[in-house]
């Protein structure tokens, strides 16, 4: 577990040198440790290192592993949100990173409004065009977006994407730099704030810094290899 606190403490310095590498504070990235598959006692071993911000994907492991946790810790959702699962995801997450279409934040919008809640979301662009991948395309995300905002119940913080994977970090840049730009076109176009831009993970996250990342989602640099190999 020790090994967990070292992690830490070289993402917090790799941060530090991306943001000053830009001209940035390192204050304006939050480091979400991807906790997903791993055990409470993994992230215990986080929190006791000064780790408060975790990401779960998966609605049935995080309402076991929460309550085993620090009631102080903060989560955010990063998976595909299935719409069966929403009911039961609101109460636990103060973010959801991972909206990828109108109906599914219509569908959140009308739970949330029977629940009395009022979800934080980001919209998840799939820029490369990935079939694999969830998240609205550049122009239908802009047929749709006045829609959405008018959705009163969602407050819209920002944009999410997913590189495809690539042995080299640098290939994500070109993606970085595009969520930045496209989010500054609908800002413009629709007059509207969406400060988070959630991009980059273990292999990129110094990447998506110097292009603008506010919330950079680090799993396998901090917990190591899941016992199921997929991307974090």
């Amino acid at each position: 577990m020790e090994e967990i606190a070292a992690n830490l403490a070289r993402i917090a310095t790799r941060i530090a040198e991306a943001a000053q590498k830009c001209g940035r504070s390192p204050d304006e990235i939050e480091l979400v440790a991807v906790s997903k598959t791993h055990a409470a006692e993994k992230v215990q071993a986080a929190v006791e290192a000064g780790q408060l911000l975790f990401g779960e994907s998966r609605v049935q492991e995080a309402r076991a592993k929460i309550p085993l946790l620090p009631s102080r810790l903060r989560w955010h959702f990063i998976g595909h949100l299935q719409k069966n699962k929403i009911r039961h995801a609101l109460p636990l997450f103060e973010l959801f990173h991972g909206i990828d279409s109108l109906a599914l934040a219509q569908d959140m919008d009308r739970i949330a409004e029977e629940e009395g809640m009022r979800p934080r979301i980001l919209l998840e662009v799939n820029l490369a065009g990935e079939a694999s991948k969830h998240g609205f395309s550049p122009e239908p995300l802009r047929r749709d977006l006045e829609t959405t905002l008018s959705l009163g119940r969602l407050t819209i913080e920002g944009l999410m994407t997913i590189p495809p994977l690539s042995p080299e970090a640098e290939a994500s840049r070109r993606y970085f730099v595009a969520l930045r730009e496209l989010r500054d076109q609908l800002e413009r176009e629709f007059n509207v704030r969406l400060p988070q831009l959630s991009m980059g993970m273990s292999g990129d996250f110094a990447i998506a810094i110097e292009e603008g990342a506010t919330l950079v989602r680090v799993g396998t640099a901090i917990f190591g290899e899941r016992s199921r190999p997929k991307r974090d």
